[in-house]
């Protein structure tokens, strides 16, 4: 990855860990993830519980202060407040937390979120503060039909449409090729470094080179601390999206991994 990027290694718990499981988990994983990403100050360690269990873990964090490792929500609708039962409004997550997972394709997919609904809560979020990290990719068909650049076209101008020019600086891509997420296919460094290049230069194109250049790009699908190196050694590839490995102590290793990778 560039020089000039921070990275970002996500943990997606999904719909796992309640409070008390959430807390005794953040507890035991927190100061190893705090101590590891202080020895690089390219690093950022991001944990997105679900929302239940947002405040368990943020007072975790705030007894093991690092401004390295931050909380993150796994959604929220782009309404400051309303009749809209079951959501979280923006005012509600920025309280809690620094960055916001959006599109993921699982709210795509089995939520029917299209491109338009992600754009809109993608200027929620950047208009109250958060950091939007704005889930891109295709699904097995798509991808056997050789259809991934297309897909990614669409997803790309249509999700992260009319971002105003003082915060396309601040947004975060996740490219997740849906056949690699929790299958144990996970792509080549070299396949998503081709898609996610391709990604870059279509934010370019909608915002400038320089926006383009300081574009934090992660890859999710299958990450392991087995094979993360490998990802972060791809100059266009910024950090990780991960999804299973992150419920459990593999992901201290996949931080620890990332930091000794982005230390040679």
């Amino acid at each position: 990855m560039a020089d000039i990027r921070t990275a970002i290694i996500a943990g997606n718990w999904k719909m796992n860990y309640g409070p008390n499981l959430a807390a005794i988990f953040a507890q035991e994983i927190v100061p190893e993830l705090a101590q590891l990403v202080s020895q690089h100050e390219h690093i950022r360690c991001i944990l997105c519980p679900p929302a239940i269990s947002l405040p368990a873990v943020r007072q975790v964090l705030d007894a093991q202060p690092s401004s390295q490792v931050e909380l993150g929500a796994q959604n929220m609708y782009f309404e400051d407040k309303g009749a809209f039962t079951g959501e979280l409004a923006p005012t509600m997550v920025e309280e809690l937390c620094s960055s916001v997972i959006l599109g993921h394709s699982e709210r795509r997919t089995i939520f029917g979120e299209t491109d338009e609904l992600v754009n809109r809560k993608t200027l929620a979020a950047l208009y109250h503060h958060l950091r939007p990290i704005v889930c891109i990719g295709e699904n097995e068909a798509q991808h056997d039909a050789g259809e991934t650049g297309q897909v990614i076209r669409q997803q790309v101008q249509h999700s992260l449409a009319n971002l105003p020019p003082q915060h396309v600086q601040e947004v975060v891509i996740a490219y997740e090729p849906i056949w690699a997420i929790g299958t144990g296919k996970a792509a080549t460094a070299e396949g998503a470094g081709k898609t996610i290049s391709q990604i870059r230069t279509l934010y370019g194109g909608m915002y400038g080179k320089e926006a383009a250049s300081t574009l934090r790009i992660l890859y999710g699908g299958s990450v392991t601390s087995a094979n993360i190196a490998e990802f972060m050694a791809h100059p266009d590839i910024d950090g990780a999206l991960v999804g299973g490995a992150s419920l459990k102590h593999d992901f201290v290793e996949i931080v620890r991994k990332t930091v000794e990778t982005m230390s040679q």
